[in-house]
């Protein structure tokens, strides 16, 4: 079987590793002239870490990142709400990292030109069409000039995927939720012990601060920060297109850090010592009623682009290649049915996620005490019950399968 795949990003990139690593011959096509590091912080949950792990990467990643280990959720005047460990302090077999997207990305475009050869990812092909019939599928690129064939496309081709386009013609731009989300990284001194993630405020105004890699000195870390602030109605069309490198208005900026209290971090300063930020609107897109038609299907963010809650966007593509590679070792004799297969174990999965991450994924404790105290509160006792905000952070864990019980499974 020969697998065709669309996109190098996070999502392509994976499933070309471990479509490799399970014997299956992959070709990958990426649009842009070169691949360059972008992004700022994500989150990679255990769930997704055992994955990576499973493709040898663990220590690649200690390389690039830092480990979690507490993530704490708080009124936007700085009370906390809840803390929660992470990762191996947990109880979890494997860490939560917290990195740069773009190290993440070059972790994995250099395993795959390790594995698959230094040409193995084909970049300035742009896809503009593909044909399938019962012996396999015909991709076509702008130039006019190249084509692939393949049993199978997969495309990884990210929220304004063409591919996606193609299959569903009528469904329009990314769904905008009215927030606009403001993010940067710079060297900044460590805090919490130099692995602990802050979220301050809910939805309609949301900031979170956390260390993503080694700083220039033992007391300083590369330090994550963004900003999210509703600035228009849910379902208006997006104001920019959503990419990962739109520079940021310094003065957007200005006007909304004071919003914010936060003891551990003097967030104000951090965000002005920041030499370089960008903004794009959050955007998700409805769920699809199938990703695949016949011998082509979706992945990432082109199959369920949700909004950066909890800790899920890298990591359900993660996931994604390997169920995608999984079934297709399954059915190898029928890419189809292959598919299809994989289409069952993760569409409906991770519909649910992006629905849940509309009305605040585990950040939705926040929107409720805040709901309850807009001005603050003395004792959180007085305001909500400690099981009703464990009830809301473990239900969206079991949600997405990052709870300890799914992650660390027997066997």
């Amino acid at each position: 079987m020969k697998v065709v795949v669309v996109g190098a990003g996070i999502g392509g990139l994976t499933t070309a590793l471990r479509l490799h690593q399970d014997g299956v011959e992959c070709e990958l096509y990426e649009q842009g002239r070169q691949i360059r590091e972008l992004g700022v912080g994500i989150n990679a949950l255990p769930h997704a870490v055992e994955e990576l792990a499973a493709l040898g990467l663990l220590d690649r990643l200690d390389e690039v990142a830092v480990r979690t280990t507490q993530l704490s959720y708080l009124h936007r005047l700085g009370q906390e709400i809840l803390r929660r460990p992470c990762g191996l302090d947990a109880g979890f077999t494997l860490p939560q990292f917290s990195l740069h997207r773009g190290r993440l990305q070059g972790v994995l475009l250099r395993a795959v030109r390790e594995r698959l050869g230094p040409d193995a990812v084909r970049t300035g092909h742009r896809l503009v069409g593909f044909e399938q019939d019962a012996s396999g599928v015909r991709v076509r690129f702008a130039d006019g000039q190249h084509e692939a064939r393949g049993d199978v496309l997969v495309a990884a081709d990210g929220i304004h995927s063409t591919v996606r386009a193609l299959l569903f013609p009528g469904e329009g731009p990314p769904r905008w939720n009215g927030v606009m989300m403001w993010r940067g990284a710079t060297d900044w001194p460590t805090f919490g012990g130099g692995r602990a993630m802050l979220i301050a405020g809910g939805t309609a105004a949301k900031l979170v601060v956390y260390p993503i890699g080694a700083g220039q000195t033992p007391d300083t870390a590369l330090t994550n920060w963004a900003i999210c602030i509703r600035t228009g109605v849910p379902g208006d069309p997006p104001p920019e297109r959503q990419d990962w490198s739109r520079p940021a208005d310094p003065a957007d900026l200005d006007a909304h850090v004071g919003r914010f209290r936060l003891d551990e971090v003097d967030h104000a300063a951090l965000v002005r010592a920041t030499p370089e930020a960008f903004a794009f609107p959050m955007c998700d897109r409805d769920p699809l009623p199938r990703w695949t038609h016949g011998r082509v299907t979706l992945l990432g963010d082109a199959a369920h682009p949700m909004y950066p809650m909890g800790s899920n966007g890298a990591g359900q593509a993660i996931l994604d290649a390997a169920a995608l590679s999984a079934c297709l070792l399954r059915h190898a004799a029928d890419p189809a049915a292959a598919l299809a297969a994989y289409e069952d174990e993760r569409l409906a999965a991770t519909s649910e996620i992006v629905l849940r991450n509309r009305v605040g994924g585990p950040e939705g404790v926040i929107d409720e005490v805040e709901r309850r105290a807009p001005d603050g509160f003395t004792q959180l006792d007085d305001v909500i019950d400690a099981a009703e905000l464990d009830a809301v952070v473990n239900g969206y864990a079991q949600v997405t399968g990052a709870s300890k019980a799914q992650v660390d499974r027997p066997g």
